[in-house]
């Protein structure tokens, strides 16, 4: 009998089903001219904008690496683990805004994750290159370099180039 009773109570804490199925959507489409105004406010950010910040940040902590410590090895441990972010989002960047990238939506999203196993192919190649690369390499002076220079992804998104606000 008590199996029956909480059968009879699980029924009732389950939700009710919505009564109206001809609700409006959650969104509403936006026209042609919605759409074009939306994209002239917030423009894309350029990869190459990126990748451009990505190099002037490893070239200055290339730079500081070897002013802090005074050893020429470290700036250079540091400048490589800053190419080994730079080169392989260049070649993503480059893959990304060729003329088969956007023909259409699935070309675009296959391209996308060729070009992403690509960057990461060439990533891991050039870690594991390091060591035969650079001479006395220095690890951290490494990884901080690479950590800075990934870390540009944010800093470029917030300093990317804006079309100007027109006063209405």
């Amino acid at each position: 009998m008590k199996f029956r009773d909480r059968t009879v109570e699980s029924k009732k804490r389950v939700a009710p089903l919505p009564e109206a199925i001809d609700e409006e959507p959650p969104f509403k489409p936006l026209t042609a001219e919605e759409a074009r105004r939306l994209r002239e406010r917030n423009p894309p950010v350029s990869p190459w904008w990126v990748v451009a910040g990505q190099a002037a940040v490893g070239l200055l902590a290339a730079l500081a690496a070897w002013a802090v410590t005074g050893r020429q090895n470290v700036g250079w441990s540091a400048g490589y683990g800053a190419l080994a972010v730079v080169i392989p989002a260049a070649i993503f960047a480059r893959g990304l805004t060729g003329r088969f990238a956007s023909l259409n939506a699935g070309t675009a999203a296959l391209g996308f994750m060729v070009w992403e196993m690509v960057k990461i192919a060439t990533s891991i190649a050039l870690m594991a290159a390091a060591p035969r690369l650079v001479p006395a390499l220095s690890w951290p002076a490494l990884l901080v370099g690479l950590v800075l220079t990934l870390k540009v992804y944010w800093v470029a998104l917030a300093f990317a180039p804006r079309k100007r606000q027109e006063l209405n």
